[in-house]
């Protein structure tokens, strides 16, 4: 039975291994491959301010990425954190309400982006009017990353251990500044690491963009302007097929900002979390 066991064990531990190596080789490969091919086709015309079929810059698109990052997360942010707080400190637990938001914010969290793009197009684009532009990719989006943003910072906020809400209530602090003053401090790596993955999502996002704000290579030079992402500007120079080095070299650009980002979250989450251990 023990040789059994040993077997059994050992086999898992290869298969396990095996696994983690697969992995990583398919990683290496498609980030060194994107690379290889983009590098290379990179040059400084490629950032002129304006875009024409000479240059094919991609500096309107990284311009506009950064417009629709940041109004997407000043939208969705707070609803997102306030409504999290809201669930876990004060909706009734085993309350019928909050198993549906909890259902809604899973299954929004798995649907596909095009799903948004869309609604975002039905909605934001045909009904109420404001057709390719900037609000109504923004608005989109912010849709999109709000499931994200809920269910990251409702995992944080119950990671924060009980005695310190305990602790704050026996010290005779209300329920609302202990919330702000303890709870909210003691998760905030959680809180902005899912804010941070929400922040790679919407520069990774083309399917959404293209039915809302659309592909036109400008900068966005009012909220009714159409513009495109560097994710949909890429889409847009593949698709035509005449810029292929043009779109690795965007899509090089892309995946060192998203790398950026993962490795922003991890040394925000080890500089909170190392933070908080200290004051402990």
């Amino acid at each position: 039975m023990k040789i059994h066991k040993d077997i059994l064990s050992l086999f898992l531990l290869f298969c396990t291994y095996s696994a983690i190596f697969i992995v990583v080789c398919i990683f290496v490969i498609l980030i060194g491959y994107i690379l290889f091919k983009g590098i290379p086709a990179l040059q400084w015309q490629n950032f002129s301010p304006t875009y024409n079929s000479v240059n094919v810059s991609m500096l309107p698109a990284i311009i506009n990425t950064i417009f629709i990052v940041f109004a997407s997360l000043l939208l969705s942010t707070p609803i997102g954190v306030f409504g999290a707080i809201y669930l876990v400190e004060y909706a009734k637990k085993n309350s019928k309400f909050l198993m549906l938001i909890n259902l809604m914010t899973e299954t929004l969290s798995g649907i596909p982006s095009i799903v948004f793009g869309l609604f975002g197009y039905l909605l934001f684009v045909v009904f109420f009017g404001f057709g390719y532009s900037f609000f109504s990719g923004v608005l989109t989006l912010s849709i999109m990353i709000l499931p994200l943003i809920i269910k990251t910072t409702q995992e944080a906020l119950m990671s924060v251990p009980v005695g310190y809400k305990e602790g704050s209530f026996a010290l005779g602090i209300g329920k609302l500044k202990t919330i702000f003053y303890i709870i909210l401090p003691s998760s905030l790596s959680g809180i902005i690491s899912g804010i941070i993955l929400s922040t790679g999502r919407i520069i990774g996002e083309s399917a959404a963009l293209i039915y809302t704000s659309g592909t036109l290579a400008q900068i966005f030079q009012s909220g009714f302007d159409s513009g495109r992402s560097l994710s949909v500007h890429m889409y847009a120079l593949l698709s035509e097929g005449l810029y292929i080095n043009q779109a690795y070299g965007a899509a090089s650009i892309l995946l060192v900002v998203v790398i950026l980002l993962n490795l922003l979250s991890t040394l925000s989450i080890k500089y909170f979390t190392k933070g908080r251990t200290c004051k402990s």
